[in-house]
């Protein structure tokens, strides 16, 4: 993958703006998660173990080749979990002192019960947790997750981060047709965790039938074959945004449906 570059975008976010992607794995899909909605299709390399995959050095040649002038945040995903990247840190502050723009890492949480990986997000600008399901048997169902980690395990990751992050912390929740949602309990473990915003999403990008390095960008337009998901009714997603306000009184609660443009970051 000597060849292929770690960055790439800038694509329009409905999140964030433009975002320019900075994808530390690079090789091949590789996540903690196999989440059944995943844009990247079926995670080739299921694993919970940091390693380096992309030097410093080959991020930043490629960094400076890219069009980052044009976006208005750097975010860290790509290929799989960012936080297995041994290299995150040093990658985050080397972007930030060159670049001067916003950081976002998106991260599935997994890895947040480690210190060095609190550690290491604690110079980005944004960061975002997925938190689908809030029971064990729905966690399992949704993002299939490697051997050794838990719902549980991920929420006392995600209040030890809370406690030393001062920045921005938002909360991704992916609600698929056959998920099982007791809005009484996400919106407890919510709390918890304790987030500036909750986003509330229903699958917008395709499955693809296989791992394709486009798949990291936008899905306006695939080219490669995959299979579009069903989605949620937005009078049922307005409703948990609704509840979830209610509950929680947190008032960045917004949904997928309350922006024009989708695509990815």
């Amino acid at each position: 993958m000597k060849n292929v570059s770690s960055v790439y975008g800038p694509v329009k976010s409905w999140r964030v703006g433009w975002s320019l992607g900075i994808d530390l794995i690079c090789e091949n899909s590789v996540c903690s998660f196999n989440c059944s909605y995943c844009q990247l299709g079926f995670i080739q390399e299921r694993t919970s173990v940091r390693r380096e995959f992309i030097p410093l050095e080959k991020l930043k040649e490629d960094f400076r080749k890219s069009n980052w002038k044009k976006s208005d945040i750097i975010t860290f995903s790509g290929s799989g979990e960012p936080t297995l990247a041994l290299n995150i840190g040093e990658s985050i502050a080397w972007i930030r002192e060159f670049s001067k723009k916003p950081v976002l890492v998106l991260t599935n949480g997994t890895m947040l019960g480690d210190p060095d990986v609190r550690s290491d997000l604690l110079e980005a600008e944004r960061v975002y947790i997925k938190l689908d399901a809030a029971d064990e048997k729905t966690f399992q169902l949704v993002n299939r997750p490697v051997e050794g980690i838990s719902l549980s395990g991920i929420i006392e990751g995600a209040e030890k981060f809370r406690k030393e992050f001062d920045n921005y912390l938002g909360i991704q929740f992916m609600v698929l047709p056959n998920s099982r949602i007791d809005v009484k309990e996400y919106a407890t473990l919510a709390s918890r965790i304790s987030p500036d915003e909750i986003q509330v999403n229903t699958p917008t990008r395709p499955y693809p039938d296989d791992w394709y390095l486009d798949s990291r960008g936008s899905h306006q337009g695939v080219d490669y074959p995959a299979k579009p998901l069903k989605q949620v009714p937005r009078e049922q997603i307005s409703g948990l945004v609704s509840d979830l306000k209610k509950l929680t009184g947190i008032k960045g609660i917004t949904s997928v449906f309350d922006r024009d443009e989708l695509s990815t970051s």
